[in-house]
């Protein structure tokens, strides 16, 4: 499979976390705490789906035996 789709998947999850990240550094500063653990959950998620598909990418560039 091409590393292209890999690539730009990885990249815009891991973007939207950190723009999740940031925005709850903002809620928080602002005083809105009733919101900041929700959209702090939300952000470490991005994380690990983009984590989760440079794994897949990594597996599927190996050779497939059989």
């Amino acid at each position: 499979m091409r590393k292209a789709p890999f690539v730009a998947m990885a990249a815009v999850t891991a973007a939207l976390g950190t723009a999740l990240g940031s925005l709850a550094l903002r809620l928080r500063a602002q005083g809105y705490e009733q919101y900041v653990e929700s959209v702090s959950t939300f952000s470490v998620l991005m994380f690990i789906t983009a984590a989760l598909v440079v794994t897949t990418w990594v597996r599927d560039g190996r050779p497939h035996s059989g």
